[in-house]
């Protein structure tokens, strides 16, 4: 059986990016199951005994994978949260300089703080970047207001548009 209430590709493509030092793309990435898992097959569920996050690759694991042996070292990945401690391991295994985010969603969780810890040791160059969250959060108030006007609701979709775009004119 088909699942209903898909998400939109802007939801889907949750994601990371990995530039080198002249800011060219080197790789892109997306929360979603690996190559092959159909999310038929799979749970979306976020609570309960089998949810997605025992299937869903990080959105940084795919990036780094995506890349496909192109060198990383010295790069800078830009990401929505900050990444978890299993992402971390891959972040400082690929050689990568430097992690911008967005959001630290779950500062407080034992996956952050460790992966805090390990990116301070071996990176020690991860930072918020705070004008692009300011932006963001104009932009969200911006869209809110004149879908609001227009009568419409606010949806994710529109929000993470906007998110992406100030992302993509950082780099």
């Amino acid at each position: 059986m088909k699942r209903s209430g898909y998400i939109s590709w802007d939801e889907y493509f949750m994601g990371a990016c990995i530039v080198d030092s002249n800011n060219i793309i080197l790789s892109t990435g997306y929360n979603g199951f690996p190559y092959g898992c159909s999310d038929d097959l799979y749970p979306w569920e976020r609570e309960g005994e089998d949810t997605k996050y025992n299937y869903v690759v990080h959105a940084e694991l795919n990036a780094i994978l995506n890349a496909r042996g192109k060198d990383l070292k010295g790069a800078r990945l830009y990401v929505d949260l900050f990444p978890c401690n299993e992402c971390a391991k891959a972040i400082i295994q690929s050689g990568i300089a430097e992690v911008v985010y967005l959001y630290d969603k779950y500062a407080d969780s034992a996956a952050t703080v460790a992966s805090k810890k390990m990116l301070t040791r071996q990176i020690r160059r991860f930072r918020r970047h705070r004008r692009l969250q300011k932006n963001a959060d104009l932009g969200r108030r911006k869209a809110q207001t004149l879908h609001h006007r227009q009568g419409q609701h606010h949806t994710g979709f529109q929000k993470i548009t906007a998110e992406k775009l100030l992302l993509i004119r950082m780099i």
